[in-house]
């Protein structure tokens, strides 16, 4: 298979990285700002809910055509599933529920609800968002526990770094580059599989 045939059956690679880099920059950035004041990044990790699931709809076709699933239902899954997570949302918001947190705890609450929303997206439509799903837990975790992390502290003994547990922006742009470059791998390993599908159903109906 030449390279000019495989470029003609799917974007380009810049293309396809976009997505996954939007969700972990902009996680990383949600992330400092949480760690500069819980009541301004609130309404951001809210208003980032919606832009997750726009994008784990675009991005899990390619999953949904190699599983051979029909593109309705896979439609009608992701609108149930994110519009779900979406509702709870709005309960917490009109139901009296919000009045009962703190501003750290309800970004926590809503940064795990949108980590978990993320994982089980990854094992039924898009598997692709399989690491950006533990990239917001371990967010989520250092949020909630903001001094002395056991994670940070694991983390700086394992790889030899001096006072992790006081360096939590560092790590966590670690770990953000690491995740997305753990998706880049599964996306590289899907794009490879499409082409092949699609150049043998070409094929298939040639013959």
């Amino acid at each position: 298979m030449s390279d000019s045939e495989k470029h003609s059956y799917q974007t380009p690679l810049l293309i396809a990285l976009l997505p996954l880099l939007i969700l972990f920059v902009c996680a990383t950035i949600l992330f400092w700002l949480s760690k500069q004041g819980m009541a301004e990044s609130t309404k951001y990790w809210e208003v980032f809910v919606p832009v997750v699931a726009v994008i784990s709809l675009i991005s899990g076709w390619g999953q949904a055509y190699l599983a051979n699933r029909s593109r309705l239902m896979y439609l009608v899954r992701q609108v149930l599933h994110w519009g779900a997570f979406i509702g709870v949302l709005y309960l917490f918001n009109t139901q009296g529920i919000r009045e009962l947190m703190s501003d750290q705890q309800y970004a926590i609450v809503v940064i795990y609800l949108l980590a978990f929303a993320s994982l089980l997206a990854a094992i039924h439509v898009d598997f692709k968002l399989i690491f950006f799903g533990i990239f917001l837990v371990f967010c989520a975790f250092l949020l909630a526990v903001p001094t002395d992390n056991p994670t940070l502290i694991s983390m700086g003994q394992t790889f030899g770094i001096a006072d992790a547990q006081n360096k939590p922006m560092m790590m966590t742009i670690g770990v953000a580059v690491v995740g997305f470059i753990a998706s880049w791998f599964l996306l590289s390993m899907m794009r490879g599989a499409l082409v092949s599908k699609r150049i043998a159903e070409r094929r298939g109906k040639k013959d």
